[in-house]
């Protein structure tokens, strides 16, 4: 009777003791006001492609030419600001092809978000794995794994990325993979280092002398701990991400037209710096933001879970 009730008072220490972890951690994160800044702008512009559709009063590839008396590169209209009430409203002008600007820009978000979120996801399952194998085992193993890391890392990842486009061939998909594939020696590196370090602590002793197996320490005792640096190296991961598509894109490897995407748009139009610099400011700004969201959401994380920064 006694081990029986003792039993779930230690559940509920643990879970206490779990729940006021977490909560010191959020606790802290809302304590840095870069973290507040970015994850601010960044629900903003979650929220700007989940709801694209409402925001936007054109589709993104609508060709206007003989719907409404515009001529390709007008300047924006907007009829609270002065713009004559007989022009259509164009907050951010037409492009070349006469397509609105503005609901470009916005479908944009969600393209670049995806982006994002798809090739870091695809680049931290793959890293993480590779890199608490090379960690945990060592020897031969860990040699052999991050020699091919080394490789990936020696050359510039935008360089490397447009290597591996042109031999897949163009179009989104296939930058996708081209970025994934230059990320994932960065979170392989921070996966390793976490676990060459955890695997020597005591609980993870522990574990060993408790007869777990060597799956169940590595994925249920090891990488837990480990986790904390890789969403602060995946944060800052996406804004690169979305970079290297941009660029990618705006080079003519990435999205192909019509599809809105930011880079593509300030490739299509990166000559018209001077005769229309409305398509070139906008999406460009679009990139800036989004970036620094990121940026700024990463720095913030940092400054929270790294317990050095704290003193």
């Amino acid at each position: 009777m006694a081990l029986k009730s003792t039993e779930p008072t230690l559940i509920t220490k643990r879970d206490y003791r779990s729940n006021s972890l977490f909560r010191v951690t959020l606790r802290s994160i809302f304590r840095q006001r870069s973290a507040i800044i970015g994850g601010t702008i960044l629900i903003f512009l979650i929220l700007v492609a989940i709801f694209a559709p409402l925001i936007a009063p054109y589709d993104p590839v609508e060709v206007l030419i003989g719907k409404e008396d515009i001529r390709k590169r007008d300047a924006p209209c907007i009829h609270l600001l002065g713009c004559s009430e007989d022009e259509p409203q164009h907050i951010m002008g037409v492009d070349g092809n006469v397509r609105d600007e503005f609901s470009r820009v916005i479908f944009g978000t969600r393209v670049s978000l995806f982006i994002g979120f798809t090739t870091v996801g695809f680049a931290i399952i793959i890293g993480t794995f590779l890199g608490a194998i090379a960690g945990y085992l060592g020897g031969w193993a860990d040699n052999a794994i991050m020699r091919i890391m080394d490789v990936l890392l020696a050359f510039p990842s935008l360089l490397l990325a447009i290597a591996i486009v042109t031999v897949l061939g163009r179009g989104l998909q296939n930058a996708l993979l081209a970025i994934a594939i230059v990320s994932i020696p960065r979170y392989a590196r921070v996966i390793r280092g976490s676990v060459l370090s955890i695997k020597e602590q005591e609980f993870v002793t522990a574990s060993k002398a408790l007869g777990g197996g060597h799956a169940h320490i590595l994925f249920r005792r090891i990488l837990p701990n480990a986790i904390p640096p890789l969403i602060v190296q995946g944060t800052l991961g996406i804004a690169a991400a979305i970079l290297e598509a941009a660029a990618l894109s705006f080079l003519g490897l990435g999205a192909q037209p019509p599809t809105p995407e930011w880079g593509t748009m300030l490739g299509s139009e990166r000559n018209q710096v001077f005769t229309a610099p409305h398509l070139v400011f906008f999406p460009g700004l679009a990139i800036m933001i989004t970036v620094l969201s990121f940026n700024l959401l990463g720095d913030g994380l940092r400054d929270a879970i790294d317990p050095r920064l704290k003193e």
